[in-house]
C-alpha cells in the first residue's frame, strides 16, 4: 500500500525515528527532507539521516554530516564530507549498533569509482572502503559483529566482521551473490532475527534474505525503482519503501510504500556524536 503519495525523483534514506514513532525520508534530487504532511527544503543533496535525540537529527549532505534540528529546521556542520570534492555526493548510510554512522559517497553523475563509504563515531570520520561507485545496502547485524553494503554495480552485497567499537576487521567478503541476475541492490536493513531486507532497483522489490545469505522471500511494490527499505510501526513490523519517479512515468512511481510484515524489524540505533555522550 502507500504510505505516503508525495513523488520524490530520488526517494532514499528512509528512518523511522524510534522515540517519536516518526517515518522521515529523503528526496535526493530534489534536496529535501521529508516526514507525512511536511518537507524541509535544503541548498545540497540529502540522502541519508540517523538520530541523536528526541528533536534532532544527523543528516547526510552533499558535502557534510549536519546537526539537523526538527522542531526549527536549524541545521550546522558536525563534520566536513568530500566538501573539497565537487563531483561527490552522500547517498545510503545508517547508524550501526555501537553508535557509529556509517555514509556512503558516490559521483553526482554515477561516475566509475568516485565515491567511498565512511564510518563516523565519537568525533571521528574515518574512510572504510574505496572505490566506490554506487555505495549502497549499509546494514548491521543486531548483535553488531557484522555490517553489509554493496557497491551497486558489482551486484554483491558484502559482509565485514567488525570488533568491539565497531570498526571493520580483515577485509570484506561476499554475502549474497546478485551478479548475472536482474536484481541490483540498492538500501538495505537488517530485522531483528538477522534477515537482510534489500530494495532491489528496477525490480519493484524488496527481497530477504537470511543470516547466511540464503533467499527467503520478497515484497513488491508499485514503484519499479525501490531504493531503500526501513522498518518501523508500533511493533517494528510494518516494511516502509523509499522509491524513484526519474526517468519513469506512472502515478505511483517516486512514492513512499509500506506493508505488514511476520517480521520484527530492528529500532534504528542511536548514533553518539561525540565521547563524552
Amino acid at each position: 500500500m502507500i504510505y505516503d503519495d508525495t513523488q520524490c525523483e530520488l526517494g532514499e534514506g528512509p528512518l523511522w525515528h524510534p522515540t517519536r514513532k516518526e517515518l522521515f525520508w529523503f528526496d535526493i534530487l530534489g534536496k529535501r527532507l521529508h516526514r507525512k504532511g511536511q518537507l524541509w527544503q535544503f541548498e545540497d543533496y540529502v540522502s541519508a539521516a540517523g538520530w541523536l535525540d528526541q528533536n534532532t537529527l544527523l543528516i547526510a549532505t552533499s558535502n557534510a554530516l549536519r546537526h539537523f534540528d526538527i522542531t526549527t529546521g536549524d541545521h550546522q556542520v558536525i563534520v566536513p564530507l568530500e566538501a573539497d570534492n565537487p563531483v561527490t555526493r552522500s547517498n545510503d548510510g545508517r547508524a550501526d549498533p555501537q553508535g557509529g554512522f556509517w555514509i556512503g559517497t558516490m559521483g553526482i553523475n554515477a561516475e566509475v569509482g568516485a565515491g567511498a563509504i565512511y564510518r563516523y563515531y565519537k568525533g571521528e570520520l574515518r574512510r572504510l572502503f574505496a572505490p566506490i561507485t554506487i555505495s549502497n545496502a549499509i546494514c548491521f547485524a543486531p548483535d553488531g559483529r557484522t555490517a553489509y553494503f554493496t557497491d551497486t554495480p558489482t551486484q554483491k552485497i558484502m559482509r565485514v566482521a567488525l570488533d568491539a567499537q565497531g570498526w571493520p576487521v580483515g577485509d570484506p567478503v561476499l554475502h549474497i551473490d546478485l551478479a548475472g541476475t536482474d536484481f541490483r541492490p540498492d538500501g538495505a536493513v537488517v530485522d531483528a532475527s538477522g534477515n537482510l531486507w534489500n530494495a532491489q532497483w528496477g525490480m519493484g522489490r524488496v527481497a530477504g534474505y537470511d543470516p547466511e545469505g540464503q533467499f527467503i522471500e520478497s515484497f513488491s511494490f508499485a514503484g519499479r525503482q525501490t531504493s531503500c527499505p526501513a522498518f518501523g510501526g508500533d511493533d517494528f513490523s510494518t516494511l516502509f519503501c523509499t522509491s524513484a519517479a526519474v526517468g519513469l512515468s506512472g502515478g505511483d512511481q517516486g512514492k513512499t510504500f509500506c506493508v505488514q510484515t511476520r517480521y520484527t524489524g530492528q529500532a534504528e540505533h542511536r548514533v553518539i556524536l561525540s565521547r563524552n555522550d
